[in-house]
C-alpha cells in the first residue's frame, strides 16, 4: 500500500492520535504521517529526533515482522515507540505523554553514510 492511501484511510485510533500530534502541538516538534522509510511505511515520524511512533492493533502482538522492522528502522538510527490502539482510544493523554517522554531524551547520533552513499 502506498503512504498517500494509508493517510486517507487512517484506523480511528491513528486519526485520533494524528490530531494531537499534527501542527506541531507536542513541544513544537513536526510529526509526519504514514512517511516512507526505507522500504517500510511508518505510522508517524519527528525526523528531527527520529522517533518513530507506531499504534498497533491485536494482530500486531508477538510479530516477528514488527521485530525485524524495528531493528532495521533501529540500525538506521531510529527510536520506535509503539502504541496499542486501545491505549490511544482509552488514555489519550498517556499516550501523548509517552512521546513527550520519548522527545525529552537526547536524539541517538547522527550515523555515518553506509558504503556507496
Amino acid at each position: 500500500m502506498k503512504p498517500r492511501t494509508l493517510r486517507a484511510n487512517p484506523t480511528k485510533a491513528e486519526h485520533l492520535l494524528w490530531q494531537m500530534l499534527r501542527q506541531r502541538q507536542v513541544d513544537g516538534r513536526k510529526f509526519r504521517r504514514q512517511q516512507l522509510i526505507g522500504r517500510y511505511i511508518v505510522d508517524f515520524v519527528c525526523l528531527e529526533f527520529r522517533l518513530v511512533v507506531e499504534v498497533d492493533g491485536g494482530q500486531h502482538a508477538d510479530s516477528q515482522s514488527d521485530v525485524s522492522r524495528d531493528a532495521w528502522l533501529k540500525s538506521e538510527g531510529y527510536r520506535v515507540l509503539r502504541l496499542w490502539n486501545n491505549d490511544v482510544l482509552q488514555n489519550l493523554e498517556g499516550c501523548v505523554e509517552a512521546i513527550r517522554l520519548a522527545l525529552a531524551s537526547p536524539p541517538p547520533p547522527t550515523l555515518p553514510p553506509s558504503r556507496g552513499e
